[in-house]
Order: structure tokens, then C-alpha cells, then sequence
């Protein structure tokens, strides 16, 4: 069924009577992705006792799965607008709960790897298919910025769910229950997604030009690799062949683009100066947070001793924050200016890792509440009105391609970020002095520190995680610092770049 592009002005409460129900299908794919991209991390040392990867193993059952979304993301936003939206969003939900069976049931290292990258391509068909389906349910700007903000609320309200979850089902089942929790959420979305979302697709939309496929595919996994190896390991020769491999790769997919008659991406939309604008913030934004966000949470449980379960609790506030931010970030950006907005949040966040800074061993948790609270609000703010700028900054047939660049940005802030600020973390640490007869595992990462005292004397063990936990904390503080110069600078961008950017305010 092909669909055409409708007059902004017509009564779409007449066309799309349903639309918020739709909306509530849509978030439930946000909620899922969101879930299952936390709670991996807690479920890792299971998987390593259960399975017994090596090294490099481990490293690709982590990675694998963002790498292939970061370099599917474009591709499968892009079959979206050409097959439809509706379609590949729910072709790609029973692919993501099959996928999630087989990664619950994995008995090898190698079975696991490949679960997880098939779990990446089922990843990629989502975020798009339900921004470009929100794009195309909500043409009133109003509506559509209450529910861009309801979708990035959930998105928030996901990444604090899954810690918590995760931490239950762990304290209670094996660690194949982290993925079985996908199954419910998928058989809902895919049962009342077939009734209540409206299909949609260009109308003319040109053929899916596999090499522009395998070229960003390529790009995005060489760029990634290259990142995240440098950072864990120095720049070897290989890692920099497979970095300028990658980078080879996409300018070629540029250049492709400009070629064909209808391309995979347009890349005339990076001319609109809102949608540029946008999609930097939003990455610099990620690269700022997600080093430091993944290190917290160490610090939270290796650092104050607190479980899973507490730790996810303790990040809580950031989540309450976007959550209350979204909801409103629409109406504060037309009462206000989009820059003022985006801007601001962002130099609230920067602010709030500014005032990290000062956390030590013994910190009360009022400081990390009050400061993870106000990065929450700063971010939701800002991701919700980038997100809004967006999908308002071009045609509707282009809705899932613009979203997926979107969601390629935040990808690759989050390789970034955890590459840069996990470099500082790391380097920081390895330099600690620890007591006589420390192993050399303890100064490869606070866990290793952890692990080694426990076959230590405990006043040797008890020296060794002092100087390990304040050796940690140092570089926590440093990569603090590192964020928030970076957020004060995505902000002084943002009230560059936004200028003259506008929500539409709707009849």
C-alpha cells in the first residue's frame, strides 16, 4: 500500500483516529531497545562463567551488536520509506524476539557472537521505522512534539528499567532471562501493531542500492572497530589499516549518494542548517555522557559497594529528569526558541559533570542524585527537541532515512565517548601504586583489582582496593571534567547552529 504525502493543515484527527494507541505500539519498541541495550553489561560475567569466551570473544559479544546497528541504521531506515514503515517495523520486532531466543540459548562463545549481531540487524529496522511512523501519524506540530517527547521519555524511562530488571532477574534466574524478557513486549507490539499502525512508504521511492548497503555497513564497523580498539589496546598498525578502511568506505557512500538518481541518503538534507545543527548536538552530547555513564555505574558498585540492583536505583533520577523534560520540551521550545532550549539542557548537563568533579571515595549519594537528576532534565530538553527539529526539517517520505542519521549519531557519540573518556578512566588508573605482591591483573581494570583481592591478606587486600578504588575515582573525575568541556561546547554549537530554528506552532 503506498501512501502519499498529505497537506499539513488536513484534520489528521479524522485520518488517524487512533494515533495515540498507535503511539503506545511505537513505544514499546523504544522500550525494548532501550531495555536491552543496559542490561548486557550486568549480565556479562554470567555469560563469561557460563561460556568461557576468550578476551577478544568477550570484547565481540559487547560490541558486535552496536556495530551492527551503527552501520545498518541508514540502510534499514531507508528500505523503511521504500517497502514501508509499518512493515519492516514489525518484520524487524519478531526478528529481535527470535534473535532474543537464540541469545538466551547460546552454548558457545561463537553462537553468541553471532546472536548478537543478528540481534543488531533486527535492532537496526526500529528506532527509525517508529520516529518516521510518528513523523507520519503527527502531522500537527503540536501533537508531534508531545509525542516525540513521549517517545524519548520512554526511551529514558528504558535505560532505567533495564538495570533494575536485570538486576532482579539475575539475582534470580541464569542470565538467559535478560533476553527472554524481549519476548512479551515483542508478541504485544507485533499482535496490536498489525490493527492500529497505519502503513506508509514513498511514494516513488527508487530501487535499495545494495552497494550503498555494504559501503555504510562497512564504514561504520571499520570506524567503530578502529575507536574502540585504539582505546582498549593502542593504535597498532591493524586498527589504523581497518579505521582508514572504514573511513574509505563511507566517503565513498558519500559520494555514491551524490551519484544516483534517488539515493539511499540524501545528503542535500545536511544543507538544512537546523538538521546539521541537530544531529552534532545530539552526538557530542552522547560522546560527553555514555563514557562517564558507563564508568558510574562501576563506581556506584565497585566503588560504594553497592548491588545491581541498588546501583540501578541510584541512577534512577536521570531517568525521572528526561522523563519530565520530554514531556514538556515541545512547549518550551515555542515559548522560548529552540536554541534556548537545546542550548541550555545541554549546558545544564555540562554543568552537572562539572559538579561531578568534585565526588571522592565516600560522597553521599545527595550530590550524584541532585547531579544525575539535572543531566536527565538538560538531556531530556535537548534530545527531545533535536529529535522534533529533525523530523520537521524534511519531507515525510524522507522520514526514516533523517532518523536514522539521527540514531547513527547517537551510535557513534556512544563509541566515542566510551573510547575517549574509557582511555582517560583507564590511564588514570593503571598508574595507581598498589602494595607489595599486587597482581598485575588488579592494575588492568577495578573489577581485575576486586577479583584479586579476594586471594589476598586482608590487610593487603584492603591497601590494594584503597589505592585501586582512588586511583578509579581520579579518573572518573577527570573524564567529569572531559564531559562536561565537551557539553558546554556542544551547547555554544547548538545556540550557533539552531539560531533561526522554529517549531512549527500548528493552526
Amino acid at each position: 500500500m503506498t501512501s502519499t504525502v498529505r497537506p499539513v493543515g488536513e484534520d489528521e484527527t479524522v485520518r488517524h483516529p487512533g494515533r495515540w494507541l498507535a503511539l503506545s505500539v511505537l513505544v514499546l519498541a523504544v522500550l525494548l531497545v532501550a531495555v536491552d541495550a543496559t542490561v548486557l553489561g550486568l549480565a556479562t560475567p554470567y555469560i563469561s562463567e557460563d561460556l568461557a569466551p576468550s578476551g577478544t570473544q568477550l570484547l565481540w559479544i559487547g560490541d558486535v551488536y552496536s556495530f551492527v546497528i551503527a552501520g545498518l541504521l541508514v540502510s534499514m531506515g531507508s528500505l523503511g520509506d521504500r517497502i514501508g514503515r509499518k512493515r519492516i517495523l514489525l518484520y524487524g520486532a519478531t526478528a529481535f524476539g527470535a534473535m532474543s531466543v537464540l541469545n538466551a540459548y547460546a552454548t558457545t562463545p561463537g553462537t553468541m557472537i553471532l546472536a548478537r549481531a543478528l540481534l543488531g540487524v533486527a535492532g537496526a529496522t526500529l528506532m527509525p521505522a517508529t520516529l518516521a511512523l510518528i513523523r507520519n501519524l503527527f502531522h500537527d506540530p503540536r501533537e508531534r512534539s508531545l509525542a516525540v517527547g513521549i517517545w524519548g521519555a520512554t526511551a529514558s524511562a528504558g535505560t532505567a528499567i533495564g538495570p533494575i530488571l536485570g538486576g532482579v532477574l539475575l539475582e534470580h534466574f541464569w542470565w538467559g532471562s535478560v533476553f527472554l524478557i524481549n519476548l512479551p513486549v515483542m508478541a504485544v507490539l507485533v499482535l496490536v501493531g498489525i490493527k492500529l499502525l497505519p502503513e506508509s512508504r514513498t511514494a516513488a521511492p527508487g530501487p535499495w542500492d545494495l552497494a550503498s548497503v555494504v559501503l555504510s555497513l562497512a564504514g561504520m564497523v571499520g570506524i567503530m572497530y578502529a575507536v574502540k580498539e585504539a582505546a582498549a589496546h593502542g593504535l597498532a598498525w591493524a586498527t589504523l589499516a581497518a579505521g582508514l578502511l572504514g573511513a574509505g568506505a563511507l566517503g565513498a557512500f558519500v559520494r555514491r549518494q551524490l551519484t544516483l538518481p534517488v539515493p539511499l541518503l540524501d545528503m542535500r538534507l545536511f544543507r538544512h542548517r537546523g538538521f546539521s545543527g541537530a544531529v552534532l548536538a545530539d552526538l557530542l552530547t552522547i560522546l560527553g555522557l555514555s563514557g562517564l555513564v558507563f564508568f558510574l555505574s562501576q563506581y556506584l558498585q565497585l566503588v560504594q559497594g553497592r548491588r545491581p540492583f541498588e546501583a540501578g536505583l541510584a541512577e534512577l533520577p536521570a531517568a525521572i529528569g528526561a522523563v519530565a523534560a520530554g514531556l514538556v520540551a515541545g512547549r518550551a521550545a515555542r515559548r522560548f526558541s529552540v536554541r534556548s532550549v537545546v542550548a541550555g539542557g545541554l549546558a545544564a548537563v555540562g554543568l552537572a559533570l562539572a559538579a561531578l568533579t568534585t565526588i571522592d571515595v565516600t560522597t553521599g549519594y545527595p550530590l550524584l542524585g541532585a547531579a544525575l537528576l539535572v543531566v536527565g532534565l538538560g538531556a531530556g530538553f535537548s534530545f527531545t527537541v533535536t529529535a522534533d527539529v529533525i523530523l520537521s526539517s524534511v519531507p515525510e517520505e524522507q522520514a526514516g532515512a533523517a532518523s536514522a542519521v539521527s540514531e547513527t549519531a547517537y551510535e557513534l557519540g556512544a563509541a566515542l565517548g566510551i573510547a575517549v573518556l574509557g582511555s582517560i578512566v583507564t590511564g588514570a588508573y593503571r598508574g595507581f601504586s598498589g602494595p607489595a605482591g599486587t597482581p598485575p591483573d588488579a592494575h588492568e581494570s577495578l573489577g581485575g583489582a576486586v577479583e584479586a583481592a579476594r586471594a589476598l591478606p586482608t590487610d593487603t587486600a584492603t591497601a590494594l582496593l584503597s589505592s585501586a578504588r582512588e586511583a578509579f575515582v581520579e579518573g572518573l573525575t577527570l573524564a567529569a571534567a572531559t564531559g562536561a568541556t565537551v557539553l558546554l561546547v556542544a551547547s555554544a554549537a547548538a545556540w550557533l547552529l539552531l539560531r533561526n530554528e522554529r517549531l512549527d506552532t500548528g493552526r
